[in-house]
């Protein structure tokens, strides 16, 4: 009898560990993550999307020589719809604007990947510089001879702004004016206009008396306006802002990421690659980042709707 319960003990024994060894396997075998047999790709429109869509097509080609996998690049119409198709699991890859980028890690819909880079400006004079940077940063554009000095003399005064989504042409400033005591949309008077060009022109032809901008958004209209270095100036610039993004599906396995990842960067960095990524979206190349670089953007996006909603 004691020799019985031995067996049945020994079996029992065996047993646990046939059934933990399936637990763990499968375990090990749901934290893989998902590897896309084709790759889907969205984009925000930063022109018009037929125009875009030609010009990020060729990207196709290129990733899918590098991965070895079919690859699919689309337009939505702004970066909540590529945020509801992460989301869905309709799209793998994301190029998000850092505002886009926040919203979709919020909502379980994008982990980042990489950022993008682009060359700095040196000031005075808003000339591009050749060192590649991962961030921007918003200014405040007056004409020149303009009693407005500081960001102190803009109450009351008439601001031209991007929509309440453009991180240098509302948010930034909006934010940071709002810590140093100057609520914005409630001190002064705002004109939302279409387009970094329009804001500038706007303060040159004296529509405003002044615009939040990217920096240096007077080189958008420098072909047509040779002397607007100097008919219009900036008085403040903002806390840097991060670039652009290549988001990913948080499913998407680690393996394929570092894939994906390098592909990328390799595109960046040869020759027809880098033509074409200028194309899109003015990007020279990516790098790696980590979601604690967008801290900054979630601070400033909460005081910047909380002033909005006043």
């Amino acid at each position: 009898m004691k020799k019985f319960k031995k067996v049945l003990l020994g079996l029992f024994a065996v047993l646990l560990a046939v059934v933990a060894t399936a637990c763990s396997s499968k375990k090990s075998d749901s934290s893989k993550g998902y590897t896309p047999k084709s790759l889907t790709i969205q984009f925000v429109p930063s022109q018009a999307a037929n125009k875009l869509e030609a010009r990020a097509k060729p990207l196709e080609k290129m990733l899918s020589k590098r991965l070895g996998i079919p690859v699919h690049v689309s337009m939505s119409t702004d970066y909540n719809t590529v945020v509801e198709a992460m989301k869905s699991k309709k799209v793998d890859v994301g190029f998000l604007p850092p505002d886009g980028y926040v919203l979709a890690h919020k909502e379980g819909a994008a982990d980042i990947l990489l950022q993008a880079e682009r060359y700095g400006v040196k000031q005075p004079g808003g000339k591009a510089t050749n060192k590649l940077v991962k961030s921007y940063r918003a200014e405040i554009l007056v004409k020149k001879g303009s009693k407005i000095k500081s960001w102190k003399d803009l109450k009351g005064k008439s601001i031209s702004v991007q929509n309440p989504t453009s991180s240098a042409g509302y948010i930034f400033p909006i934010a940071e004016l709002a810590k140093k005591g100057l609520d914005v949309p409630k001190d002064c008077k705002l004109v939302t206009v279409t387009g970094h060009d329009q804001a500038v022109l706007n303060v040159l032809n004296g529509d405003t008396d002044a615009a939040f901008v990217f920096e240096d958004a007077r080189n958008t209209v420098k072909a047509d306006q040779p002397n607007i270095m100097n008919k219009v100036v900036p008085i403040y610039f903002t806390k840097p802002i991060p670039n652009d993004t290549i988001s990913v599906r948080p499913d998407m396995s680690k393996s394929f990421q570092k894939k994906l990842a390098k592909a990328f960067i390799a595109i960046g960095k040869s020759k027809d690659g880098k033509k074409l990524i200028e194309s899109i979206y003015s990007h020279e190349g990516y790098d790696y980042a980590k979601d604690s670089d967008f801290n900054i953007v979630r601070e400033y996006d909460k005081i910047a709707e909380k002033g909005t909603k006043k």
